[in-house]
């Protein structure tokens, strides 16, 4: 079934050492489905940890493997070991995030998931879709509020198009006063800001601006 790159994910609830065991054994029947299905296994992934929590060492970093290399799926007992409750919907919309399958032994193939989880799980997508096109928004607006004050990112951003971007880690401060002066509020300052690849916050762009006032009347 699949012809790609795989990984592990066991876990079970408690560090108790009857549970190394059901560990173990867990790793090895996966092992063998992912044979079975035609898997490689690039790496495996283990915790001792409730499924109703995420910060788990092994999930957080399966997590960070998924995103930062080239896998198909991931391979788990059955669906309880990723989470119980909430924590196993928001993993699985990360998996759906990173076009990452789960497989499960349970099944024997592709994790079935009931109604519910289906209509959760789209309805994630959709919110987070939304969100984005939100926040794309108000960066234009920000920015064509700031364009149509005077303001010329080209000019005074020194930083514009400098692909190693080592001068954007420093809040560009003369430009959040220049901003300021032009009558634009700190969330649109933000955006415009955002919008040049500067990664603030609302409350960075405010504590920085408090700052230089208060170096002004110094």
């Amino acid at each position: 079934m699949g012809t790609g790159k795989c990984v592990l994910y066991s876990r079970v609830s408690t560090e108790k050492d009857t549970q190394e065991l059901s560990l173990t054994r867990q790793q090895e029947e996966l092992s063998k489905l992912a044979q079975t299905l035609g898997f490689s296994v690039a790496e495996s992934f283990t915790d001792k940890h409730s499924g109703y929590e995420l910060d788990r060492e092994g999930l957080l970093e399966l997590l960070d493997y998924v995103r930062e290399e080239t896998v198909e799926a991931v391979l788990i007992q059955d669906e309880t070991r990723l989470g119980r409750g909430n924590a196993r919907v928001a993993v699985l919309h990360l998996f759906a995030k990173t076009n990452t399958s789960v497989f499960t032994n349970h099944d024997s193939g592709p994790l079935e998931l009931n109604e519910m989880d289906s209509m959760l799980l789209e309805i994630l997508a959709i919110v987070e879709e939304y969100q984005r096109k939100l926040h794309n928004a108000k960066i234009r607006r920000g920015m064509k509020r700031a364009v149509e004050a005077g303001y010329r990112p080209e000019r005074n951003l020194r930083n514009q198009g400098n692909s190693e971007g080592r001068e954007r880690i420093e809040t560009p401060v003369h430009e959040i006063v220049s901003l300021r002066d032009k009558g634009l509020t700190f969330e649109e300052i933000t955006s415009v800001l955002k919008g040049l690849g500067h990664n603030v916050s609302k409350a960075t762009v405010h504590r920085r601006y408090q700052e230089y006032i208060a170096g002004q009347e110094v």
